[in-house]
């Protein structure tokens, strides 16, 4: 009778019951930022704002949302920049969110100033102005907001979220959802500029609809 071969030996490995970190994973250092370490997606839009000269201030964020299910909008500035001066001075500011094909005007409102505080990049962006508040939004955008400022909080290591409430909003022909069209098809046709944080951009066209649960809701 032949003697049944040597059973192979299967080693698993099982994380260590105590560790935080599965084997999968890399622990990030969090006495520093950790943003720069992944990829993350983010909305792309322009802020804009009246500067002390009368002028007018652009610039692209990406740490931006909707503050909950109302009609208010926040961002992330720091106190350093111009944007955070004249929103305070001000008391209202403009969203605009770009389209795919405006990932240059992004980059020319992004450009820095000049020592004399001028910043000759946005003259080459087209404007128009603002319905209810005192300002400015970029001609080709899909989305306008409006608002006045609502509250600013400080207190997140050098920065600061700033927060408006919506007094106006308009919507491009194109982009508006209809309850006779497939959602869908209005994003193959106006698709969205999403900024692929820290350094990357992506056009979302194809998308699919969420499974939400039965009995899901706000």
């Amino acid at each position: 009778m032949v003697k049944n071969p040597a059973r192979r030996r299967i080693v698993v490995s099982v994380p260590d019951a105590n560790s935080a970190t599965p084997p999968d994973r890399v622990s990030l250092d969090v006495s520093r930022p950790i943003w720069d370490h992944f990829y993350h997606v983010a909305p792309l839009v322009v802020i804009g704002s009246r500067d002390e000269d009368g002028g007018w201030d652009l610039a692209p964020k990406h740490m931006a949302a909707p503050m909950g299910w109302s009609n208010y909008f926040g961002f992330v500035c720091t106190s350093a920049h111009a944007t955070y001066d004249n929103v305070v001075r001000e008391g209202a500011f403009t969203v605009s969110f770009l389209r795919h094909t405006q990932v240059v005007d992004a980059s020319l409102a992004a450009a820095p100033r000049y020592d004399g505080g001028e910043k000759p990049s946005l003259k080459a962006l087209a404007t128009v102005p603002a319905t209810e508040v005192d300002g400015v939004l970029l001609a080709d955008a899909y989305l306008h907001l409006e608002c006045r400022t609502h509250r600013i909080v400080d207190g997140f290591g050098s920065n600061t979220l700033v927060t408006g409430e919506i007094v106006a909003a308009h919507v491009a022909a194109d982009a508006v959802r209809r309850v006779d069209e497939d959602d869908a098809e209005i994003l193959v046709r106006s698709p969205i500029l999403a900024f692929v944080a820290p350094d990357r951009y992506a056009e979302i066209a194809e998308t699919r609809a969420f499974p939400f649960h039965v009995g899901w809701s706000r």
